[in-house]
């Protein structure tokens, strides 16, 4: 994606100190909404953890984490999260929560691999959740249910930042959209999976695609997703359609977890056997870990989408290309 400069942008609130006010806002608003939709308490989390115990998120495989030495344990190397998908239910099982409840918590990430535009940062920050759940809890029909109370969450906050700042108009439809990846290639089959994204989200303004990371009738994957943390039939992204910007911009991304059974299937897949020797998935494998469903929202994104910005590194201080500044300075888009 490249650098998107909104035509005749300007700042709604109206000033740096203002927006200040607003992010506040939507986080404090927000993380009481999620969890009063989901039954979640509040957790710390870490910022790092060991390397070499498969603990932490590898996104799409790829992504390299920021990792270093640690002097007092005999040099022994840790890295910066990508994310908690895994460390959450790990903390669960610790905790010995029972089905219905789950845990959320304020994740600080660092992605130094990330092609940095509108929607990308180095910084990542995002609320994530985790719950556990019952074996019969593992369909879409659950997958729904969460969804679309994640969403009712969303819909609440912008409802409640109306009240508060009444240039920021409610766009958000009454209901989200569900629609499976194939589904998605069925109808726009010579579309890239981000032009798919665009259409289905600017038609209908709030979707969930529901299938990541298993391959599709042309023999791709919708989009790249690790093996060994969600079920990838019982998974999926929630996008909203953003006027700003004029693209899908998603929010958030979730599933039910893999169990033995999948986790096995994905990892053979994968090639990435070897994977089951790893302190987390031997846990897993040998059912020590509870049945779950969780994911991540992000924290910058839902205030840019929520408080009309174009770009979110209006929203959060981060390292940004001299180029992309000066760029966004002439085209009204200031970045902390």
């Amino acid at each position: 994606m490249q650098l998107i400069l909104p035509k005749n942008y300007s700042n709604l609130l109206g000033s740096v100190e203002a927006t200040e006010k607003a992010i506040k806002a939507v986080k404090d608003m927000f993380q009481n909404n999620i969890s009063a939709q989901l039954a979640l308490l509040r957790v710390t989390a870490p910022m790092m953890v060991l390397s070499g115990t498969g603990i932490n998120d590898e996104l799409n495989g790829v992504e390299r984490p920021v990792n270093f030495p640690i002097k007092d344990m005999g040099e022994r190397r840790a890295e910066v999260v990508h994310s908690l998908a895994k460390w959450k239910r790990l903390k669960l099982a610790e905790m010995g929560v029972k089905p219905g409840r789950g845990i959320y918590t304020d994740m600080n990430a660092l992605r130094p691999d990330e092609e940095l535009d509108n929607i990308h940062s180095i910084y990542v920050d995002q609320w994530d959740w985790e719950k556990v759940i019952r074996p019969e809890d593992r369909n879409v029909d659950f997958l729904k249910t969460t969804v679309r109370r994640i969403y009712e969450a969303i819909k609440v906050t912008e409802n409640k930042l109306f009240v508060e700042f009444p240039q920021i108009v409610p766009q958000l439809p009454e209901e989200i959209h569900f629609i499976t990846s194939q589904e998605l290639l069925d109808i726009y089959p010579d579309k890239t999976a981000k032009e798919r994204e665009h259409a289905i989200t600017k038609k209908y303004g709030a979707v969930f695609i529901i299938g990541i990371g298993a391959r599709l009738s042309n023999g791709e994957s919708h989009d790249g997703r690790a093996a060994d943390y969600d079920d990838w039939a019982l998974n999926g992204d929630l996008l909203v359609w953003d006027d700003v910007l004029d693209r899908s911009l998603e929010l958030s991304s979730m599933g039910i977890r893999v169990n033995a059974e999948s986790m096995i299937r994905q990892l053979a897949i994968k090639g990435e056997d070897y994977k089951k020797s790893l302190y987390y998935h031997k846990r897993l494998l040998a059912g020590e870990l509870p049945q779950t469903i969780g994911g991540g929202v992000g924290q910058s994104r839902l205030c840019m989408f929520l408080l009309r910005k174009a770009h979110i590194g209006e929203i959060q201080s981060s390292i940004w290309p001299d180029e992309m500044r000066s760029a966004c300075e002439n085209a009204g888009i200031h970045l902390m």
